[in-house]
């Protein structure tokens, strides 16, 4: 059997306000491609797939129109779990529907936990596999608030509910495995952050329970799962060594900090031995570029992004020493007429500064607006050549805000 594990895809998010429904759209064909050229019976989407709890119906129609595709494939199962993001009312509404398809949806955990554990059949009605379904395992899904607890007894609370949850869905999987005429595999879900697993700047993951204690340790996941497909973090990624433990990371750059990061999905074969993980890398569909550095390297940098005659969407953060007024105007100059869009500009320059007092007692009230703006000079570590053209320039900006 050939299982396709990919979690996040987030359907319907934006980027600096820029819709990116085309890049979606872009890899869902690949994908029904992907399987079809893999040959995948089961498909498994590990949470995040729409970005937010009411999703547009953009956003809705990819989703069900690749459902819809699906259904023409090799892939004959298709199971899919809640993540954070999701909403588990919207996720769960046509599930009994789908379900009738071989799709099979789990929004949030069941009171009664043996409704997660799924039995895949092959095309002769013989059992193939036994899915641990388990969508994000939300606060109340994992404890009872009681008076006077602390915030460890909470996280301790929340630890335990994890690890009794997937506990009990692995016993009630050895037993369903020990009715099947031959070993079949256990494969598990799960839509977490685990201990010492990597993230990476601007994807916009979050922790999903109060205090790092959330961060659950891969011993938690049983011997018994043949395959654990996590989701929620976007890099790609192993988890504790274990190759079959694994997160399949986002699709598509979720933020410029991913830039450079190769997407994939994972591809995994069961057999007689030992599952076999293979990445099968997705293709680009929208160019993103990060570039940061003095104007003059911005400037650079842009020209040679320009000369590439491609669509690209551009993070740009300035680091030089000098103060400009015009950064963006100066910068989009360079790429106007092109295919190159500047989607943000971060200027270090511009940030946000606690200013100390300089003796005990002093306060905001012992200065006036003249010497907290050499303060705000000097915390911004602006070259002195430049003071007395901004000191005379804050001057005017006073002068005339008094009038």
């Amino acid at each position: 059997m050939k299982l396709l594990h990919t979690s996040d895809w987030h359907l319907g998010r934006l980027l600096y306000g820029k819709k990116r429904y085309s890049e979606f759209s872009a890899f869902l064909t690949w994908l029904i491609t992907t399987i079809q050229a893999e040959e995948v019976e089961v498909l498994i989407v590990a949470g995040d797939i729409f970005d937010t709890t009411t999703p547009g119906n953009q956003a809705q129609e990819l989703y069900y129109s690749f459902l819809r595709a699906v259904g023409n494939t090799c892939c004959r199962h298709v199971v899919i779990t809640a993540g954070n993001h999701d909403s588990p009312a919207f996720l769960n509404a046509p599930s009994a529907l789908l379900r009738c398809l071989n799709i099979y949806v789990v929004g949030a955990a069941t009171p009664d936990w043996r409704d997660e554990l799924i039995t895949l059949c092959d095309a002769k009605g013989q059992p193939q596999a036994l899915i641990c379904a388990v969508p994000y395992l939300r606060d109340r899904d994992l404890r009872h608030a009681e008076a006077g607890e602390t915030i460890e007894d909470k996280e301790l609370k929340l630890l335990q509910g994890i690890q009794t949850h997937y506990a009990q869905l692995a016993e009630l999987a050895l037993q369903a495995q020990a009715q099947c005429s031959e070993p079949i595999p256990i494969i598990a879900t799960g839509h977490l952050f685990t201990s010492g697993a990597q993230t990476a700047e601007g994807d916009g993951v979050r922790e999903l329970y109060v205090g790092s204690l959330g961060h659950i340790p891969v011993s938690y996941f049983p011997a018994c799962f043949d395959y654990v497909a996590l989701g929620h973090l976007h890099v790609p990624q192993v988890v504790g060594g274990v190759a079959t433990r694994r997160y399949s990371g986002s699709p598509l750059a979720m933020g410029f900090g991913e830039a450079r990061q190769t997407k994939s999905v994972c591809v995994v074969e069961f057999g007689t031995a030992a599952p076999v993980v293979k990445l099968v890398p997705v293709p680009v569909f929208q160019v993103l570029e990060q570039v940061r550095g003095s104007l003059s390297v911005l400037q650079q940098r842009l020209a040679d992004a320009v000369a590439l005659q491609q669509s690209m969407w551009v993070e740009v953060i300035y680091e030089g020493e000098e103060v400009i007024g015009d950064l963006r105007e100066q910068l989009e100059l360079i790429t106007a007429g092109s295919q190159v869009e500047i989607l943000r500009i971060k200027n270090t320059r511009i940030s946000d500064q606690v200013l100390q007092p300089l003796q005990l007692g002093e306060s905001l009230d012992d200065l006036d607006t003249f010497e907290v703006f050499e303060r705000c000079l000097q915390a911004h570590q602006v070259p002195e050549s430049q003071w007395a053209d901004l000191q005379l320039l804050y001057k005017e900006v006073v002068a005339t805000l008094q009038q």
